[in-house]
């Protein structure tokens, strides 16, 4: 496997995981089930490792890029959007991933308190909005169908999706 392989395998992991980690949480929180929450922490903490190996695989997967050119262009300055996007929800959620951390630490100490979990929860829908953004930027990389700028009605892009003006000639 490539490194852009190993990059569009792992980058999955943090943008399926927070959310669904997020989920968990809340239904913890709402049944006061601390089992629930002890694993929603563990799935955050995972979510946040998986991040940062994305982050890590995203410089080589870009240079993958750059040895395809034959097979067309990538703008590079969607590139270097995912890439800065990347990198502030990365540290988001490495920051949620300690917070988890210090989340199961506390449980075990019987010291965790629901401000706490509220906390973490707060953080992993901040840290959802951001993977989904950087999942978008991600994604009009290599699918043109999905950048505002396709022309409307052509095989890159649906009826009704971009901006510009449909030629009648």
């Amino acid at each position: 496997m490539t490194d852009a392989h190993w990059h569009l395998i792992v980058n999955h992991l943090p943008v399926l995981g927070v959310p669904f980690g997020a989920a968990l949480l809340g239904l913890g929180l709402l049944r006061s089930q601390v089992a629930l929450q002890r694993a929603a922490l563990g799935v955050l903490i995972l979510a946040g490792v998986a991040a940062g190996v994305a982050y890590l695989t995203g410089e080589p997967a870009e240079h993958a890029l750059e040895a395809l050119r034959a097979l067309g262009p990538r703008p590079e300055s969607l590139i270097e959007a995912h890439e800065e996007a990347a990198l502030a929800a990365t540290v988001m959620t490495g920051v949620l991933a300690l917070a988890a951390g210090l989340g199961l630490w506390r449980l075990q100490r019987g010291s965790a308190g629901r401000a706490w979990m509220a906390g973490t929860l707060t953080l992993a829908l901040i840290a959802t909005l951001a993977l989904g953004w950087v999942a978008t930027l991600g994604g009009r990389i290599s699918h043109p169908e999905i950048r505002p700028s396709a022309p409307v009605g052509t095989a890159t892009a649906p009826v009704g999706t971009a901006t510009a003006p449909l030629d009648d000639n």
